[in-house]
């Protein structure tokens, strides 16, 4: 059994989301980070679609526009916003086949500057909104930092109350895991 694809959440959100999306979807990347996520997503809707990424810090933009550059994924459908998640329905029209959330802190940037809630359930509730019938919505949750663990706690009572009829919920959690390990919940619309 191949157990990369459940050895980090970030791995199966992943998998999950290029069993779904296909040259010309367009996806959102919520937080850009260092651009992983970003490239992982030009790489699936290619030249043909569209990739909206938010963060409110610029570095992290520079850092994923420089990523895409290099390995030649600067599509002219990847849009940059300099902006808050929570304003994403203001840049994103509705049909995006898949978002990606990676809560938490900027890897390697300023671990006081966080994702928080009253960001995060806005971003998800537009997420629910502009998402297509067939489309994954995925964030992992990070609970070991100073205000994770209810971040956390607010991203899984929001996903119980997606409609059952409409949505698919899954979790990934590794519960033998040392600490407060990352977690992945994912949502899949159904109609």
């Amino acid at each position: 059994m191949d157990t990369s694809v459940c050895s980090r959440p970030l791995n199966c959100a992943q998998a999950w989301i290029a069993g779904i999306v296909r040259k010309g979807d367009r996806v959102v990347d919520a937080t850009a980070g260092n651009g992983h996520d970003t490239l992982f997503l030009a790489h699936l809707v290619g030249e043909e679609g569209s990739v909206d990424v938010f963060d409110i810090q610029q570095e992290a933009l520079t850092a994923t526009e420089k990523r895409l550059r290099e390995a030649g994924c600067l599509y002219r459908g990847v849009h940059f916003h300099a902006e808050s998640y929570a304003r994403m329905r203001e840049f994103v029209a509705p049909g995006i086949r898949a978002a990606m959330f990676n809560l938490g802190y900027l890897p390697g940037g300023d671990k006081s500057v966080v994702t928080c809630m009253e960001d995060t359930l806005p971003a998800l509730e537009a997420t629910r909104d502009l998402l297509e019938p067939g489309g994954v919505l995925t964030v992992v949750c990070y609970p070991g930092h100073e205000g994770g663990d209810t971040e956390a706690s607010c991203v899984s009572e929001w996903m119980k109350t997606l409609d059952p009829h409409e949505w698919r919920v899954a979790e990934l959690s590794h519960w033998n895991a040392p600490g407060k390990a990352p977690f992945l919940l994912a949502g899949f619309r159904l109609r």
